[in-house]
């Protein structure tokens, strides 16, 4: 695929169909499309995909059998194909339309989605400056790098990016730069902080925070620890479709070299185990995660277990 490192003007275009015909000029340039109904949303399953019966597309999260060819399965039936963008299942839809949505992640790309004065604004202070979108009630910032999307990461902001479409709303301004670690860890700590399926936040020791109570012997700050952290976090979660468990082996071993020189204990079973609860929700089967942390720890000597 052709990662779009710029967005060109919008070409010049009749009326009719002009939503497939920008959707085929937004493919070339390697972005994941799809038509989107009144409302910004994706058109409805047919009756065979209704209710997951099809058992989802092989690239979702539920990664099932399904190739349907018509627009199922919002984001997951974004593509950049011209033969299924013209077929005949997705005619109605285009002649339906009522804007165009891109998947980011399909193009190794993330939107931040800032929806308020106050967000954009946090942005200015804190993110690098990137290709900048206007939206109706805000703007898109997009940068150039996928990670797990996610709703509300703080007020006024959310993460567009795997798993998830956002609305086409033109070329914008500004060059796509790479995406930060402050963008990744939002998710991170938005992930960090939400109880499990049928859990309490305290029902797991594996989502517990690192602090002084397990971390008695520790030279580091709370500030220093946290930020390496987070940062390690967001790279295992950003391994949506590989490489998880080698980042997870790379990150316990970063982690683990950081604490050499202390006396101990600096809690890294704690931080092992927030590792391996990353790597495995993105895939990784736990015994492999809780080995690929335990051998990361292993390569390098140190006495704060």
């Amino acid at each position: 695929m052709t990662h779009p490192t710029d967005f060109p003007r919008d070409p010049v275009r009749p009326a009719l169909l002009q939503h497939l015909r920008t959707a085929l000029w937004l493919a070339e340039l390697g972005l994941p499309v799809l038509p989107l109904r009144e409302g910004k949303l994706p058109f409805g399953n047919c009756l065979d995909c209704t209710g997951s019966a099809c058992g989802d597309r092989p690239h979702m999260k539920a990664s099932g059998p399904c190739h349907c060819p018509a627009p199922c399965h919002g984001w997951a039936a974004a593509t950049t194909a011209p033969d299924i963008l013209t077929g005949p299942a997705w005619t109605l839809a285009w002649r339906q339309a009522r804007a165009i949505a891109y998947h980011p992640g399909g193009a190794h790309l993330t939107v931040v989605d800032l929806d308020n004065p106050d967000a954009i604004a946090w942005a200015r202070r804190t993110l690098p400056a990137t290709k900048t979108v206007p939206t109706t009630r805000g703007e898109h910032w997009v940068f150039r790098g996928a990670m797990q999307s996610a709703n509300n990461v703080r007020p006024g902001v959310d993460i567009k990016s795997l798993m998830s479409y956002a609305v086409w709303r033109g070329p914008g301004t500004g060059p796509i730069t790479v995406l930060p670690d402050v963008v990744r860890a939002l998710v991170v700590r938005e992930e960090s902080t939400r109880p499990s399926r049928g859990e309490v936040d305290s029902s797991s020791p594996a989502r517990a925070s690192w602090d002084r109570s397990v971390a008695t012997g520790c030279r580091h700050t709370n500030t220093f620890v946290q930020t390496g952290l987070a940062r390690g976090l967001a790279r295992v979660a950003a391994c949506r479709e590989q490489g998880a468990g080698s980042t997870a082996y790379g990150v316990a071993r970063f982690l683990a070299n950081q604490h050499t020189a202390c006396p101990g204990p600096c809690g890294l079973e704690t931080l092992g185990r927030l590792i391996i609860d990353a790597a495995v929700d993105v895939g990784v089967p736990e015994p492999y995660a809780e080995r690929a942390v335990a051998n990361g720890f292993g390569a390098v000597a140190v006495r704060a277990a």
